[in-house]
């Protein structure tokens, strides 16, 4: 079994959020990690302006000043996003990091885009034993960095049902050409009784792929088409949807070997923060009412098992009144896969069940509240 290390929010006069985020850490043994003279990536979604759920910065600085101490280089980092928002580019990605607390100031380190100024710098990383992709897209100064850290937000997420350490790894790092092929096999469709000619997602779409016909309803031109899930993201009114074959199980098989490419010959360490636990990604420019309680924060060396502790908890959690969920028809969901209660087309097992095949870890955990 893989030792998942967890505290919850509970703080006292002597010990704050902050000290328990140490405190956590240190007791999963990070410190096991030879940080002296390294340079340490620590990825981190540093939130879509306009969403409020994403890690607050004083978490990423309580990690660096930790890393500081252990004589490490760390850097913050994320890669630029595949649809067109105030993410896309080095440069607005980086006013956007520093509009939400991420600076140099705040966290006592850089933020470094890791693909660059426009989303081409990337260096490929076989996958071992890779069943889809042969190769990931990595953002070079991941790629290039000798030690890897994961802050990661553990909420829903609309195509891989949740997004936690292995979503953060494998499609986060990714450079927006990775990020293409981890999409591209599930292309949205329009179901044009919803759609109300607004042009949202004409104006949002990165590659010109969706319009507005002259029967006054969108139309993917499906050549054009990544099946990035942008137009979903902005539409309001349902119209822009995924088609749910076997895309969304695909995609999380190959968030899976993205993550095994860049963690196969790199130390690594994964915290997961199980608070404002949202339905949706942390991409959107907007967050709705959380489908569980705040929970706590956990830790390994072990992002398979990690992430099937977080679930396992959210699923036995009790269910916040007014949320996406209870919108749904069930007020009660203790001891229910909430995640998939939300998301029902979508296989988030999918990716858990691959990255173990991989060889990335296991979902048999050992939890040690701390």
């Amino acid at each position: 079994m893989s030792k998942v290390y967890f505290t919850n929010l509970r703080t006292t006069a002597s010990l704050n959020l902050q000290g328990k985020l140490e405190k956590l850490v240190k007791a999963a043994g990070i410190s096991q990690i030879d940080f002296n003279g390294k340079f340490t990536a620590v990825k981190i979604h540093f939130g879509e302006p306009g969403n409020l759920a994403y890690i607050r910065h004083n978490y990423a600085a309580t990690m660096v000043n930790l890393l500081h101490k252990l004589g490490a280089k760390p850097f913050l980092t994320d890669s630029n996003t595949l649809y067109s928002g105030k993410r896309s580019n080095a440069i607005d990605h980086i006013v956007s990091a520093t509009e939400n607390g991420f600076n140099l100031l705040t966290v006592n380190a850089p933020v470094i885009i890791a693909d660059g100024l426009k989303g081409t710098e990337y260096i490929e990383m076989p996958v071992p034993n890779g069943e889809i992709c042969k190769s990931a897209k990595i953002g070079s100064a991941i790629a290039n960095a000798d030690i890897f850290v994961s802050l990661n937000h553990f909420k829903g997420h609309e195509q891989a049902g949740f997004g936690g350490a292995l979503k953060n790894i494998g499609m986060g790092c990714a450079s927006r050409g990775g990020k293409m092929e981890l999409h591209s096999s599930s292309q949205p469709v329009i179901f044009k009784n919803n759609c109300t000619a607004c042009r949202m997602c004409e104006k949002y779409c990165n590659y010109h792929a969706v319009k507005i016909g002259a029967d006054k309803l969108a139309v993917i031109d499906y050549a054009k088409c990544v099946g990035c899930g942008q137009c979903i993201a902005v539409c309001r009114f349902d119209a822009a949807q995924p088609v749910w074959n076997n895309s969304s199980e695909t995609m999380n098989k190959k968030v899976a070997e993205y993550s095994a490419a860049l963690l196969k010959d790199k130390p690594h360490f994964h915290v997961n923060f199980i608070m404002n636990i949202s339905p949706n990604c942390d991409c959107w420019n907007t967050n709705d009412v959380p489908i569980a309680p705040d929970l706590g924060i956990a830790a390994s060396f072990n992002p398979v098992a990690l992430d099937k502790a977080c679930v396992d908890m959210v699923t036995a959690a009790p269910s916040l009144a007014g949320s996406l969920k209870n919108e749904k028809g069930d007020l009660n969901l203790v001891g229910k896969d909430k995640f998939k209660h939300i998301h029902p087309n979508v296989d988030w097992r999918a990716g858990l069940i691959h990255a173990e095949k991989l060889g990335l870890g296991t979902m048999e955990y050992e939890l040690i509240k701390v």
